[in-house]
C-alpha cells in the first residue's frame, strides 16, 4: 500500500546564505519539524518543492528514520529553488524535464521583446521506484508562481498597467509549464505506464485553467457522475486527489486569510482505482502575504503536505 505525499518546503537552504535561515538554531528547529512530520505521515515516497542546498535534503534524509534515497533536479530557478525526491525505496532518475515542446513557442516573460523563454522556470524531474508491491513513475513539479515580480526584484508594480502585464507574463508561463508537464506525461501513459504520478506544488487550485490542463481527456474526474463509467479518455486521462481529502483540510495554503489547494496529486487509472485515501496536514500552517523575505526564518513551511494512499 504505498503512501506519497507532496511538499513545499518553503526555502529549504542551509543557513548563511541570501534566502534560508539567519541562524543555525532556526535552521535546527525547522529541520527537526519537517522530520517530525514525514515520520508521522510515514510516506513511502516524498516529493518536495523549494530545496535550495542539496546538503540541506541530505540533512533532512539524515535525521529520518531508516534510510532514505533522494533524487534532485539539477534545473533550478534563479533563486536557486529546485524539485526533488525523498524514498525509503531505490530511486532510479529517469529523465529531467525543462524545454518547451514543439511545436509551442517560447513565451514572452517580460517588456522587452526579447524577453521570451522556452524553458521550464524550474525544472521537473521524472523518478522510478517500487513502494507497497507497485512499480511507480513519478513525476515532481513546481509551476510559476502566482506572486507577481517585477524589474529590479521589486513585488510592487509601479502602476496597474505594470501589474496588468506581469500577471500575464506569470500565466502565459504557467500555462507553457502546465502544458509542457502535460505533454510529457501524454509519452509516459503512450509508453504503456500504468502506474504514474504527477505531483508537485501547481501554484493554483484545482478548478483554474492551468491545472485543468494536467488532466487530459474531460469528464470522469473524482466526485463526478462520470467516474464510475469507463471511457475511451480513461488510458490517456490523470485524476486529482482532491475531492477524496476532507471537507476541512482540503487546502494546503493560507493566503491573505484564503484557502489554496494548490499543492496536487495526480493519478493514472490503475492507481486512481485503488486510491485508499487523501489529505493535507494542514494544523499548523499560518496565513502568508506577498513579501517572501519575510518568512525567511520561519520553521514551519507556508504550505501543507498532500498525501495519497493506494491500496
Amino acid at each position: 500500500m504505498p503512501v506519497i505525499t507532496t511538499w513545499n518546503l518553503e526555502n529549504f537552504f542551509r543557513p548563511g546564505g541570501e534566502y534560508g535561515p539567519r541562524t543555525q538554531d532556526v535552521y535546527e528547529k525547522k529541520l527537526a519539524y519537517l522530520a517530525d512530520r514525514i515520520s508521522a505521515l510515514a510516506p513511502d515516497v516524498v516529493a518536495v518543492q523549494e530545496v535550495g542546498d542539496p546538503t540541506a535534503l541530505a540533512d533532512l534524509a539524515s535525521r529520518l528514520p531508516g534510510t532514505w534515497q533522494t533524487a534532485l533536479s539539477t534545473h533550478p530557478d534563479h533563486r536557486g529553488i529546485r524539485v526533488g525526491f525523498l524514498s525509503q525505496t531505490p530511486l532510479i532518475t529517469v529523465e529531467e524535464v525543462t524545454a518547451l515542446p514543439a511545436p509551442l513557442l517560447p513565451v514572452q516573460v517580460g517588456d522587452a521583446p526579447t524577453e521570451t523563454d522556452g524553458s521550464m522556470g524550474r525544472g521537473a524531474l521524472h523518478v522510478r521506484t517500487t513502494a507497497g508491491g507497485r512499480d511507480l513513475d513519478l513525476v515532481a513539479a513546481h509551476l510559476k508562481s502566482k506572486l507577481l515580480t517585477y524589474p529590479g526584484g521589486r513585488f510592487s508594480p509601479r502602476n496597474e498597467d505594470e501589474r496588468a502585464r506581469y500577471g500575464a507574463y506569470a500565466l502565459y508561463r504557467r500555462t507553457m509549464e502546465a502544458a509542457t508537464l502535460r505533454i510529457y506525461a501524454n509519452g509516459i501513459l503512450k509508453g504503456g505506464v500504468q502506474n504514474l504520478v504527477v505531483l508537485g506544488d501547481m501554484n493554483d487550485t484545482q478548478l483554474a485553467a492551468t491545472t485543468q490542463i494536467l488532466y487530459g481527456p474531460d469528464g470522469s474526474q473524482l466526485g463526478t457522475p462520470g467516474f464510475d463509467r469507463p471511457d475511451a479518455g480513461d488510458a490517456a486521462r490523470l485524476w486529482n486527489i482532491a475531492p477524496r481529502i476532507p471537507d476541512g483540510h482540503r487546502f494546503s495554503r493560507l493566503h491573505g486569510g484564503d484557502r489554496e489547494l494548490i499543492d496536487h496529486i495526480l493519478l493514472s487509472h490503475t492507481l486512481v482505482q485503488n486510491l485508499a485515501g487523501a489529505d493535507a496536514y494542514v494544523q499548523d500552517i499560518t496565513t502568508i502575504g506577498n513579501t517572501p523575505s519575510s518568512r525567511r526564518d520561519a520553521t514551519v513551511p507556508d504550505h501543507a503536505p498532500v498525501t495519497a494512499t493506494i491500496g
